[in-house]
């Protein structure tokens, strides 16, 4: 199968998880059965200056992110970092996580959330 650009979804979520601002998702995937029901999301996230994903926990699941551009802070159970381009987040079950736009430049991040 191929999914072609014009093909994806593109969702806005206010305040996601919290978080500051309007984030952007484009969607790989329209469901979990194409991840054979090992996961939810597969997308790429867009955070504009100012944007955020709030700190939240991971119950039942795990969240990697692959950064793709831009320079973020990244909360990692309570120690912030600094992301660049090339840098992967994982964030394991039972752990939590957030990020955050903090420059004058675009985000943009991989994202993929797998079943434990």
């Amino acid at each position: 199968m191929i999914r072609k650009a014009n093909e994806l979804t593109i969702e806005y979520r206010e305040h996601m998880r919290d978080g500051d601002g309007t984030v952007m998702l484009t969607n790989f995937i329209t469901g979990p059965e194409e991840l054979c029901g090992k996961g939810r999301l597969f997308s790429k996230i867009t955070l504009n200056p100012g944007c955020s994903i709030g700190t939240h926990t991971h119950d039942h699941d795990s969240e990697l992110f692959y950064i793709l551009k831009g320079t973020a802070e990244y909360n990692d159970n309570g120690t912030v970092r600094t992301v660049t381009a090339g840098d992967v987040t994982i964030c394991p079950v039972g752990e939590k996580h957030g990020i955050a736009n903090r420059t004058d430049e675009v985000v943009e991040l991989v994202a993929v959330i797998v079943y434990e």
